[in-house]
């Protein structure tokens, strides 16, 4: 089944507003009955180091199997830009972004990926799981 008027119905973010906002919305997933990987990225992802304030640069990937619901993109975009200026450890950034999006999705398997750029010469990589994937 195709998009459908009443999916928008409760959906205000992409719509409506362009500003950080810490709120993930999403809409019905009308394929309940296979099972699906949704993969999103954005290689744009910046937050600042806790203890220095200089930005660290990361690329999150994450990859989810919906159960009953299903991520709206421009919410995803506004929440990951709030953290733009906030101050967090690499491995507490993206166990919270797993934590908001289990909490928003209740998806049957939700993995988060923050690979982080070089701070000190030393490149980190986080990968964070609920869930089960088979």
């Amino acid at each position: 089944m195709l998009t459908q008027p009443e999916d928008l119905q409760g959906l205000s973010i992409g719509a409506t507003k362009n500003v950080p906002a810490r709120k993930l919305e999403a809409f019905p997933n009308h394929n309940r009955q296979r099972r699906y990987v949704v993969e999103l990225r954005t290689e744009e992802f910046t937050c600042v180091c806790p203890a220095t304030g200089q930005p660290d640069f990361a690329t999150i990937t994450i990859r989810y199997i919906p159960a009953e619901k299903i991520v709206e993109s421009k919410s995803l975009k506004l929440y990951l830009w709030s953290y733009r200026n906030e101050g967090t450890f690499h491995e507490h950034l993206t166990n919270q972004i797993l934590d908001d999006l289990v909490a928003a999705l209740d998806p049957v398997w939700c993995e988060v990926v923050g690979e982080f750029g070089a701070r000190g010469g030393i490149t980190i990589k986080v990968t964070a799981e609920h869930g089960k994937k088979d």
